[in-house]
């Protein structure tokens, strides 16, 4: 399926610590989260091992909310999580 990238959801990407590929990757790889306002949600673990804000993280979790319109995936938001998740299944999600 196609997946066309808000600009707006890009926008959120560079502010929260994300990008364009990884956007990507949570839509066509990541397990699906709860989503509201007939969305849908992707979510996906990925390490990290530096500082942000002046704290140090392990890991970054990437949540990424999408509708589907005529066989096109469009995101509308991105959010990134800093911290630290016991495992990367379904219930670390």
């Amino acid at each position: 399926m196609n997946i066309q990238i808000d600009p707006h959801t890009l926008e959120r990407a560079r502010e929260r610590g994300t990008n364009e590929a990884e956007i990507r990757d949570v839509v066509e790889t990541g397990l699906a989260v709860p989503a509201k306002h007939g969305r849908v949600g992707k979510a996906k673990i990925y390490g990290f091992g530096q500082q942000r804000h002046g704290r140090f993280y392990e890991q970054r979790r990437v949540e990424v909310f999408y509708t589907i319109e005529v066989g096109t995936i469009i995101t509308v938001t991105v959010y990134v999580f800093y911290g630290k998740w016991e495992a990367l299944d379904a219930n670390s999600i």
